[in-house]
């Protein structure tokens, strides 16, 4: 007849339970920690998939889009309206100004952004805007806008699949390692 002991060591679950205590200690400074460097990461990816989407150059998108961790929360957040036409490389030909919001360019017929006859165009100190004239006269004239929102675009399309993508492929990982950190380092 074979018999077989299984023995429990009490100091063995003893050195658990003060791992234990530690990461319950350590454990909001980790999460905190995993959603920094999502938030950062996922920031950096955010930024790369508006340029393409939007059109605009990247320092453009830096300056809209703004980090805001805090503590267990990451947000990324961004304001505006209607963005002018400036900002799509734009540039005068003689039916108007070609510009490409949407990274799709495009003629904006009856636009301009220097004045005088062709080709003897001169630039007219207006900051390199694209203006329309609204009537028959000379004056007044409009800004043009593009129609493209940031915020709108920030949460829609691609960039929209990019953020959350990439929070689901980001945040578990980093908080594996964080919380490996915690235990490992004082196992």
């Amino acid at each position: 007849m074979a018999f077989s002991t299984l023995e429990i060591d009490a100091s063995q679950v003893e050195h658990l339970a003060e791992l234990f205590k530690l990461a319950k200690q350590k454990a909001p400074a980790a999460i905190g920690r995993a959603v920094r460097r999502t938030g950062d990461m996922t920031a950096t990816r955010v930024v790369r998939s508006l340029t393409a989407q939007t059109g605009l150059k990247r320092p453009v998108i830096v300056r809209a889009v703004k980090k805001k961790p805090s503590g267990s929360t990451y947000a990324l957040k961004s304001r505006g309206g209607d963005v002018s036409l400036k900002y799509f490389g734009a540039r005068e030909t003689r039916k108007g100004v070609s510009a490409a919001p949407w990274n799709h360019r495009r003629v904006f017929t009856g636009t301009f952004i220097k004045g005088g006859r062709f080709p003897h165009r001169v630039g007219l100190d207006l900051g390199g805007q694209v203006f329309k004239r609204t009537g028959a006269a000379r004056v007044p004239i409009v800004k043009q806008r593009s129609g493209l929102f940031i915020p709108t675009e920030m949460i829609s399309g691609a960039t929209k699949d990019t953020f959350l993508r990439s929070v689901a492929t980001i945040l578990p990982a980093r908080l594996q390692h964080e919380i490996a950190a915690i235990l490992g380092g004082h196992a």
